[in-house]
């Protein structure tokens, strides 16, 4: 199984993946410009996501282990998800109602995502997942996984 893994914290070992390194990536922000959709589709105006769409694309698998920041994600995981719009076409469709993006390659890869905070309202763990679980049903994955860090079993890989 070819794996991605996006790390913000720990030093988790997981066989045969690529690792993000969001702790020493410099991300730029997305600029609103839609050059990845009209002028060079799929290709963002900022290079330096180039390898990380291909690794994202070509792999089975994303884990994401999100170092939240007061309840919700870092600065620097949320411009990555804005980021992964080239990923998909300018085009939207109406279903499950909302609006969603249409697909631009055929497959899309299972997401899991792990954060590292205690909560201390169940409504504030609630809101979290609810964004997440939105998003990440953006990115057009057929199975989501959310949870704790305690949560990931590295033996069940």
């Amino acid at each position: 199984m070819n794996t991605l893994m996006i790390r913000e914290f720990g030093d988790f070992r997981i066989p045969d993946s690529n690792c993000f390194d969001l702790t020493k990536t410099n991300i730029a922000d997305c600029i609103g410009c839609w050059t990845c959709w009209w002028k060079t589709p799929g290709i963002c105006i900022h290079e330096d996501l180039a390898d990380f769409y291909r690794s994202y694309i070509n792999a089975d698998k994303v884990i994401i282990f999100a170092k939240l920041e007061n309840g919700f994600v870092s600065s620097k995981l949320k411009t990555l998800l804005d980021r992964m719009i080239p990923l998909f076409l300018p085009y939207t469709i109406f279903e499950k109602g909302g609006t969603w993006h249409v697909p631009r390659y055929p497959k899309y890869p299972a997401i899991e995502f792990y954060f590292n905070y205690e909560f201390e309202e169940e409504a504030d763990a609630h809101i979290l997942h609810d964004y997440i679980h939105k998003v990440i049903e953006q990115f057009h994955s057929k199975e989501i996984c959310i949870g704790h860090v305690s949560q990931f079993q590295e033996a069940s890989l």
